[in-house]
């Protein structure tokens, strides 16, 4: 087997949704950064084998929207791209990819990342507009004109609300925040447990922030249309965060009996992320100090209405392959979709009784120290754009790796759909 490394990674500050990036699209984010990173890399676009790009909503001005980004950032035309979705762990996917096909001697020299723009998820027309609009477009006599003219209705303008659309199972029927409260009510978490874990998440990251951890790790975006301000930072931390300012939120998906809320879950955000995937001995020979190396990655499969779950079962996996038990491992990133979703996995990790419910283990797949998981906040304070958050943890556990001069990093997410995707780095240089 090949080793295959991360030589290094760049993304843009995550923006609220409607905020700073509402302007720009997911492939504009995704050229943006790319462009950048070739140039901190000192990389030729004509020395790149393919550009892998994961995204969930592609928008339909750029399908294959990896090519767009490659062609954005200058990428030579000979050059190809393509795009991956697998929902939430897109990003992951763009690097198995390129593990891969670095086995199998297909190239040496991969960009992969992921980009999402949820503000510019569209809106969408309803059935019966778009059946008005396709028999207006059929009409051809003035009388057949004016008669379906004359059967327009007001709630044909009631649009179909893609993100929200997006966030819920094609399958099950439920929305994701639905799935977190049904994993609340079986672990039995409650909603001070899960504003506790928000407000860690908030307070971890600002202090990241103000640190400079994340200034390696993110780039400065000028923002459209006068380009006179210029974002640097993730804008969704909240500096302060408290329980006070929490517990005053309402539940959004249960309103009644819920605790699920807007400050205990993922924020709505646009964002890109890339790295530059590689084989170890080509990197070396061209003077790269690569920051990791895949050790294993795995995917697990798993009840829709529990999609939350899917760490614990993807990791269960990576852990096998890789060899090694949780006791190896000194830093995790779990993605923070819900507070309570995070939770649950941690009592998974830690019991023997629901490790062999969940994952046929006789034993607990190991306790996570809550001092070495998400150390530098999660996408409960520093945003979720589901198609770069994959790649996000995989650089953020890497940048930690050496701030804490540690070796052994798991990045882990839950994905929609019931999906789970793991990989575990190990730190070099």
């Amino acid at each position: 087997m090949k080793n295959v490394v991360i030589v290094d990674g760049l993304r843009t500050p995550y923006a609220k949704m409607g905020t700073d990036f509402k302007d720009l699209a997911a492939h504009e984010l995704g050229g943006i950064v790319l462009k950048e990173f070739l140039e901190r890399l000192e990389l030729k676009g004509a020395d790149v084998d393919e550009v892998i790009v994961g995204n969930v909503a592609q928008p339909p001005e750029a399908t294959n929207i990896a090519r767009n980004i490659a062609l954005l950032a200058g990428i030579p035309d000979h050059v190809p791209a393509y795009s991956v979705q697998r929902n939430c762990s897109s990003g992951m996917q763009s690097i198995s990819e390129a593990w891969y096909k670095i086995q199998v001697g297909e190239g040496d020299t991969y960009i992969c990342g992921g980009v999402e723009s949820m503000t510019k998820i569209p809106l969408l027309w309803n059935d019966a507009a778009t059946r008005w609009f396709g028999a207006m477009f059929k009409a051809r006599s003035m009388g057949q004109k004016v008669g379906t003219m004359a059967g327009f209705k007001m709630k044909f303008l009631t649009p179909v609300v893609g993100l929200q659309l997006g966030l819920t199972d094609g399958f099950c029927g439920m929305n994701m925040g639905e799935t977190a409260e049904i994993l609340a009510r079986e672990f039995k978490i409650s909603r001070e447990e899960q504003d506790s874990f928000a407000m860690a998440s908030h307070n971890r990251a600002e202090a990241a922030q103000k640190a400079g951890f994340f200034k390696g790790e993110v780039m400065a975006v000028s923002i459209p249309p006068k380009y006179e301000k210029v974002l640097d930072y993730d804008n969704g931390v909240r500096n302060g965060q408290n329980m006070q300012a929490l517990s005053k939120l309402r539940p959004v998906f249960d309103k009644h009996n819920g605790t699920v809320t807007a400050g205990n879950a993922s924020q709505i955000t646009d964002g890109a992320a890339m790295t530059l995937v590689m084989d170890e001995e080509k990197a070396l020979a061209l003077g790269y100090k690569p920051i990791g190396r895949i050790k294993a990655f795995a995917y697990a499969g798993l009840d829709p209405k529990r999609m939350g779950l899917g760490p614990a079962y993807s990791t269960k996996l990576a852990l096998e392959k890789a060899g090694m038990t949780m006791k190896d491992i000194e830093r995790v990133e779990i993605n923070e979709a819900f507070a309570t979703q995070v939770l649950a996995n941690m009592r998974i990790f830690e019991s023997k009784e629901l490790s062999k419910q969940y994952l046929g283990l006789g034993k607990a797949l190991g306790a996570i120290d809550p001092d070495i998981l998400n150390v530098n906040g999660g996408a409960i304070a520093v945003g979720h754009p589901v198609g770069s958050s994959g790649t996000r943890l995989v650089h953020t556990i890497l940048r930690e790796l050496k701030r804490s001069d540690k070796t052994m990093g798991l990045a882990t997410l839950c994905v929609g759909g019931g999906q789970g995707a793991a990989f575990i780095l190990e730190r070099l240089n």
